[in-house]
């Protein structure tokens, strides 16, 4: 309480100063309040995350990114985002890591652009993030604290049956459009191999595109003879498809099956088709399940597509490393895997007896978990 006594020039400052106080709270209130008075609002309070995706031309990295978003919103979390300039882009990678490091951030998600990324990986663990692998397992698995991811395999290995029913028996002429022909990445390989032990063909090495036998019997549905012309890499997009296809068309134009390591490369594997005049003779599949990607389904673009669902891994992501922040629990991988499986459809017009698969209407109500 102010003396009675106090003289009347330090009555005024006083009530001044008071009167000053009162304005600067009233300017906190406006801006939201002070972090005690409204904790969601504060960004200082907020779990710092980047997301690190492979590309943004590719509409499934962007459809993750939006997956991202939503969880962010929802669960107050300071989201970054950055992507590689092309797929592969390893070195703009690398410095978005450093980058939430730097941030100190909590945790970094990241579908890893190839083997380079590891290391900066490695350093945000040391340095204390939690690291999440996205769609893509990083090689080893433990380089990631854990991985959200489609079972890669499960899905090159159910458009491998699918095809080998739809083959009845014929000779299959086969063209393989992969990912990479200079780095080596699980997505690439996974899929790859998955495909040719769905349709029967013995593989050398899981981890090694390329060591299989040219020629031999595949055993999948009827069984019978099979050709590989030869495997080109795409970088996953549309032109490296169409020029991986014309490159295998020039090899042998009698090709029957074609394999895609994903629907942007199944797109331009078709153009190609198409432009040599073979695209009704052939038997294209693919992975991703893509909104896009199924109206080429429904359309005849492709025969077949294992469809994934990148918005789940997203949100499952962002959530793992709120749940972390807040309560110190972890996330577990799947049981018998060494990463949590999203799950994967077999999405197809054409069913094929003893493959499980959905419809393209079925696959649009859900196309990448939207």
């Amino acid at each position: 309480m102010l003396s009675s006594k106090a003289p009347r020039t330090m009555t005024h400052r006083l009530l001044a100063m008071g009167a000053v106080l009162t304005l600067g709270t009233l300017s906190l209130a406006a801006c939201g309040g002070t972090p005690a008075a409204n904790p969601g609002s504060s960004a200082a309070e907020k779990v710092g995350v980047s997301l690190i995706v492979k590309t943004t031309t590719n509409p499934f990295f962007v459809s993750m990114q939006d997956g991202a978003k939503k969880a962010a919103e929802a669960g107050g979390v300071d989201l970054k985002l950055a992507a590689g300039k092309a797929d592969g882009d390893e070195d703009t990678q690398i410095q978005a890591i450093e980058n939430a490091i730097s941030k100190g951030d909590k945790g970094i998600l990241i579908t890893p652009n190839g083997p380079s990324v590891v290391d900066a990986l490695k350093k945000a663990k040391d340095a204390g993030l939690f690291v999440i692998a996205l769609d893509t397992p990083p090689d080893p698995a433990d380089a990631a604290d854990i991985t959200f991811a489609t079972d890669n395999f499960a899905a090159g290995e159910l458009i491998g049956k699918w095809t080998a029913a739809q083959l009845d028996g014929k000779k299959a002429t086969i063209a393989l459009v992969d990912l990479f022909d200079d780095k080596v990445v699980s997505v690439d390989y996974n899929r790859d191999q998955g495909f040719l032990t769905g349709l029967g063909i013995d593989t050398a090495d899981k981890k090694k595109n390329g060591d299989e036998a040219k020629t031999g019997k595949y055993t999948g549905g009827k069984g019978g003879d099979y050709e590989i012309v030869g495997s080109q890499a795409s970088q996953g997009a549309e032109d490296g498809g169409r020029t991986a296809m014309e490159t295998l068309l020039a090899k042998n134009p009698n090709i029957n099956v074609v394999y895609t390591i994903n629907e942007p490369a199944a797109a331009g594997a078709f153009e190609a088709l198409k432009a040599a005049g073979k695209e009704k003779d052939v038997l294209v599949v693919s992975v991703d399940g893509g909104c896009t990607g199924v109206n080429n389904v429904k359309s005849g673009v492709i025969g077949a597509t294992a469809q994934q669902y990148p918005v789940k891994m997203a949100e499952l992501g962002v959530k793992a490393i709120v749940d972390l922040a807040k309560t110190g629990q972890k996330p577990a991988n799947s049981p018998g895997l060494d990463f949590y499986n999203t799950g994967v459809e077999l999405v197809t017009d054409k069913p094929a007896d003893g493959v499980k698969s959905i419809t393209t209407t079925e696959a649009s109500d859900i196309c990448w978990g939207k």
